[in-house]
């Protein structure tokens, strides 16, 4: 990660010079670890043109030197608020400094501390998503890690499907399922685990109840895992007993639904399209009002990242960009199917990491 690390600063020095800012503050977690390898919780990273410094508290003392030594990353240690250790660094600078933060990271409190902090050397640039830019792109590294992810959660899915069973709760369920991504050596659950049965897999982020599973009804998995940092995110909808012809017509609609949103994911496609492929396989089926949010969304460190693969999105793929493909029906009153997978676009192919069955499953 050492090469990874330090052409993630070289990337975003460029954008430094192109805004004629002279540092950039880095508050969020992931996109810190993202330029630095630092995991604690509590840290701001300066980004300036020849350096970049971290600072952080005296928990990380040890923490911080060992994991930012190969990113080239100054640690500094305070005893003060961050937002305060941060101005005043920029405020003792000997020149007069252009920094760049961005606003939906940076709370007004911390953003005033800062500037009082700072004093009158230091003029103050917003900037949006610079780092999340870079964020969306994954190298090579990155999407071997992913695959990992999501081979993992795949394997998870298959084994919970032994406790999938009548009598069961969901949250019996939920608990086997995060049980066995610790057990396959996840860091953890990369969000709160679905399970939804019966009229509840209508609810799209259904949280799992003590309801018990029942012969004859949906059932909505949506797990992701975290390994190495970075997650995945699938979903699998499974019948218990034999699935009456209507759900076998709602599961190949969704199915081929999918399927046509990966066929449109390509370099250089709009982010919309994926949402309008699948959006009309399920109108032909008269499905399409029962389709209620977005086909998709990056994945990353964090389980939501740009793009965003919903309507009239004008963003283009990129190579190096891993999505979900996830489009489903809800039914008030009925029940709900979701179909997902993870996603890498190459340059000239497209490779699904998640590799699940995909076809309708019955218990």
């Amino acid at each position: 990660m050492t090469t990874e690390f330090r052409e993630r600063l070289k990337r975003l020095r460029k954008k430094l010079s192109s805004a004629h800012a002279d540092a950039l503050i880095v508050t969020y977690p992931a996109n810190i670890y993202y330029l630095s390898g630092f995991t604690g919780s509590s840290g701001a990273l300066v980004v300036e043109h020849g350096k970049a410094t971290l600072f952080t508290d005296g928990r990380y003392a040890l923490q911080a030197p060992a994991q930012t030594a190969s990113a080239g990353v100054r640690p500094q240690i305070t005893k003060e608020s961050l937002p305060a250790a941060v101005g005043g660094y920029l405020g003792s600078l000997r020149k007069r400094v252009m920094a760049a933060y961005d606003p939906s990271r940076v709370t007004v409190a911390a953003q005033s501390s800062l500037e009082k902090a700072a004093g009158p050397k230091v003029r103050w640039q917003p900037e949006t998503g610079w780092t999340e830019e870079l964020r969306a792109i994954k190298s090579p590294a990155e999407i071997a890690q992913m695959r990992k992810a999501a081979l993992l959660g795949s394997r998870v899915f298959e084994q919970a499907l032994k406790v999938v069973r009548p009598g069961v709760t969901e949250i019996e369920v939920a608990a086997e399922i995060e049980y066995r991504m610790r057990k396959l050596g996840a860091e953890g659950a990369s969000f709160e685990t679905i399970v939804a049965s019966g009229r509840r897999s209508a609810l799209p982020h259904a949280h799992p109840t003590t309801k018990r599973l029942k012969q004859n009804e949906l059932v909505v998995l949506d797990l992701g895992a975290i390994l190495g940092r970075y997650c995945c995110d699938m979903t699998r909808t499974v019948f218990l007993g034999r699935a009456p012809e209507r759900v076998r017509r709602w599961y190949r609609a969704v199915l081929q639904a999918q399927q046509a949103a990966c066929e449109a994911l390509a370099v250089g496609a709009k982010a919309g399209a994926p949402d309008a492929a699948a959006r009309q396989v399920l109108a032909a089926y008269g499905l399409g009002r029962y389709f209620i949010h977005s086909t998709g969304h990056g994945l990353g460190l964090e389980v939501h990242e740009e793009p965003l693969l919903a309507a009239r999105q004008e963003r283009r793929f990129e190579a190096g960009n891993v999505v979900t493909i996830e489009p489903g029906i809800y039914v008030e009153g009925m029940g709900g199917i979701r179909i997902e997978d993870d996603v890498a676009i190459h340059a000239g192919r497209t490779e699904i990491l998640t590799n699940a069955s995909r076809e309708l499953l019955e218990l």
